[in-house]
């Protein structure tokens, strides 16, 4: 796994494909590799999400041609639906970015959601790490487009970029339960259409209600158009923006604290369920204890605890 870093962080893109499939399979040599890794943190880290059909792909590609225009390495994460077959990502957003496929400075990877909830696949952080470490200035983390849920990307990433646009469904209402909450940054894309100032005006009006506290970061609005590139030069100051604020108010370290949080609980889960498995006869005798009546579900927990300790 050592070797495998070195040869990532040098440029060998099969070698970093090779460490983001261990992260994604959960190979035996996961631990190792990240327990190889700088805890850097200084690549930006943006998050872009909204519900499907609102043209996140096509803003993502549009963000990666304005980093690129600033001599800036981009890896983006597309969070692709997975398979019902192979469980494997079906690769929608990747095939939408084929324009930079062939351009050294970009990297892109789909991973499978794998049926996680809130629209990311649990092994984006980790793969995040790797290619911070790798060395990339610009981390674009694309999730799947599940809707009201989609609200994991907050965790994952320091600036959340939520990507709506006129006639997707009931526009703000539509998102406004979950992932309108979550947003640093609102992109009204698909501006050259009808209703797209209707949508900024009902932004405004949310945002208006929601201030609270002149200490707390005020939401901006940015309208594109990112199939020809409008707007996406203001998306790029906004995110700026919001970065050199989180770093001024210290948001950006109570994010990496949660985002450490999260990936330690899971961790821990992930062990849990490893002894488990090993110990299965003892699993399968409780279980059948519990069905039958002998003993109840909690009394069960306290002796799994009790000796895993």
């Amino acid at each position: 796994m050592h070797s495998l870093l070195e040869a990532a962080v040098s440029g060998d893109v099969r070698a970093l494909g090779k460490a983001l499939s261990v992260i994604e399979d959960g190979t035996p040599e996961l631990s190792e590799l990240l327990s190889g890794l700088p805890d850097s943190e200084s690549a930006l880290l943006i998050g872009v999400t909204g519900p499907p059909g609102v043209g996140k792909s096509t803003t993502t590609g549009a963000l990666i041609s304005e980093y690129r225009s600033k001599g800036l390495r981009v890896a983006v994460l597309a969070v692709d639906p997975s398979s019902p077959v192979t469980g494997g990502a079906l690769l929608g957003d990747r095939i939408r970015m084929q324009e930079h496929a062939l351009d050294e400075g970009v990297f892109i990877r789909s991973m499978s959601s794998r049926g996680q909830l809130g629209g990311l696949s649990s092994a984006t952080q980790a793969a995040a790490k790797v290619l911070d470490a790798v060395g990339f200035d610009v981390i674009i983390v694309e999730t799947v487009g599940v809707g009201q849920s989609e609200v994991d990307v907050v965790n994952a990433v320091d600036t959340v970029v939520l990507v709506l646009a006129p006639g997707a469904g009931d526009g703000v209402q539509a998102a406004k339960a979950g992932i309108l909450e979550i947003a640093d940054i609102y992109v009204v894309n698909k501006a050259d259409r009808d209703g797209a100032e209707g949508v900024v005006r009902e932004l405004r009006s949310m945002i208006g209600l929601g201030s609270n506290s002149q200490a707390s970061w005020t939401p901006e609005i940015v309208t594109t158009t990112a199939t020809t590139g409008q707007g996406l030069a203001d998306l790029v100051l906004a995110i700026s923006k919001h970065h050199d604020w989180a770093v001024a108010s210290g948001d950006r370290a109570l994010r990496s604290v949660e985002r450490a949080k999260l990936n330690l609980r899971r961790a821990v889960l992930d062990s849990i369920t490893e002894l488990m498995d090993v110990n299965a006869a003892a699993l399968n005798s409780l279980s059948a204890q519990v069905a039958s009546g002998e003993i109840s579900t909690e009394s069960a927990v306290k002796e799994i605890l009790r000796d895993l300790s």
